[in-house]
């Protein structure tokens, strides 16, 4: 039996594999681990906004994305989130959710979607401010 054990610290996360486990495999299992982590906490977020936007989400995707945090196809009622965001406090992940899923009422960045987000998440800004300044993807790990 292979045992994998990941303990978060503070700041850092401990990864305990078996004796010659490679880089490529580390990274894999870390990723997956960020995955399941968001696959937790997801759900509960989506159905608290869902019930107060008045919207539905057909589907979540996770992915790793370079490029963004989220996206929204309102024509598809489909969110995608960005894996990274696993590794950001609970507001930031509840930020890209709403973001995206106000989405489903305003395809776009125009006022009415600038008021209801002002409306839902009075912070926004700031969080979409500190999310612009980090780093979309880590890419340096010590093993």
């Amino acid at each position: 039996m292979i045992v994998i054990i990941i303990e978060l610290k503070p700041r850092h996360l401990c990864l305990a594999v078996p004796p010659g486990t490679g880089d490529s495999k580390k990274k894999a299992i870390i990723e997956q681990w960020y995955r399941s982590e968001l696959k937790q906490v997801i759900p509960s977020l989506i159905e608290k906004w869902e019930a107060l936007l008045d919207v539905e989400v057909e589907q979540v995707f996770l992915q790793r994305m370079k490029t963004k945090w989220g996206s929204c196809d309102p024509k598809l009622r489909n969110i995608r989130l960005n894996t990274e965001l696993a590794k950001k406090s609970s507001e930031f992940l509840e930020y890209v959710v709403v973001h995206e899923m106000t989405h489903l009422l305003e395809p776009t960045h125009n006022q009415k979607f600038i008021k209801l987000m002002d409306d839902f998440i009075p912070k926004w800004r700031f969080y979409r401010d500190e999310l612009n300044r980090s780093l979309l993807v880590h890419e340096q790990w010590r093993y």
